[in-house]
């Protein structure tokens, strides 16, 4: 039998829940998840694979309209991956209205030319006549290939979605090793898993204003641990406290629960050692995006 490949896009508004649907796929985490908008920030890819095919996932950013510098390129990461795969899933919230938003999405996916596969998610939230009505109501906007309603939390037709993934694939070459999940280095994900617990944490005011650079990551063959360094980054003094909360409270917190996610994908013990640094306004400096991950090379 031969090998079949491809790529795969996940596109949609803020959190609709790509990466949920992702994570379940894969079966552990490689995308961040949290109940705030604009959780990932970068593509994602996740690589599932079995003894016959390979899905190359691309988990992009909620396409939104942007604030800042980071906001476009958050956007436009999104829409590059239209130039990368043969299939895009367009995945909407079954208990939300169709809105400007999606309708902007719909217009860039109509002149991309791409087969759109329409991912109607979260229906363990509506009653089956709600779900009949968003149906219809996205049936009239475009000309989807197929439309398939999940639950990517509760995993509800996940598997029907990915046996019809599996039937558009080609004959093609498997791009990665049958054990690889995903083309992030260790340190990417690391700084995610930390990012994920300030989301987690804090305050409305401070999730969309924080970065995490990962200064080293070493062992100590003294304790045999992995030896993690890094830094939060925030726009305000105000916001550095919160983190910190009091005596220091917060990023204790913070740090406890991303050093539990962190061993459990590097499958060792991690001493886990965390900062925080002002840098003013850094979502809006070129300088300062490149610095913390968000390059435009990338897309």
């Amino acid at each position: 039998m031969s090998f079949k490949s491809g790529f795969v896009a996940i596109l949609g508004r803020p959190n609709v829940g790509k990466s949920t649907f992702l994570n379940h796929v894969l079966g552990q985490k490689v995308a961040i998840m949290s109940d705030k908008a604009q959780t990932t920030r970068n593509k994602i890819m996740g690589i599932y694979t079995t003894a016959d095919e390979q899905i190359v996932f691309i988990d992009t950013p909620g396409i939104h309209k942007p604030k800042t510098a980071l906001g476009n390129f958050m956007v436009e990461a999104a829409y590059s991956t239209l130039r990368e795969v043969e299939t895009v899933l367009f995945m909407v919230p079954a208990d939300e209205q169709r809105g400007k938003g999606d309708n902007m999405i719909i217009e860039r996916l109509k002149a991309a030319d791409i087969p759109v596969i329409l991912v109607i998610n979260k229906i363990d939230k509506v009653h089956p006549d709600q779900l009949l009505e968003k149906i219809d109501d996205f049936k009239g906007q475009m000309d989807f290939q197929e439309i398939v309603p999940i639950s990517a939390l509760q995993g509800n037709n996940v598997e029907t979605l990915l046996d019809l993934l599996k039937g558009r694939l080609e004959e093609g070459v498997q791009y990665f090793p049958a054990d690889q999940i995903t083309d992030h280095p260790e340190r990417f994900l690391v700084s995610e898993m930390i990012r994920e617990k300030v989301l987690h944490l804090t305050r409305e005011e401070v999730p969309h204003s924080v970065a995490v650079v990962i200064e080293s990551i070493q062992r100590d063959n003294d304790t045999d641990k992995i030896h993690i360094r890094a830094t939060i980054m925030v726009e305000r003094d105000s916001q550095k406290g919160i983190i910190i909360g009091k005596k220091g409270g917060m990023l204790k917190k913070i740090g406890q629960m991303a050093r539990r996610d962190i061993e459990i994908m590097l499958g060792e013990k991690v001493y886990l050692e965390t900062w925080v640094k002002v840098k003013k306004n850094w979502r809006d400096k070129k300088l300062d995006l490149a610095d913390f991950g968000y390059n435009k090379k990338d897309y």
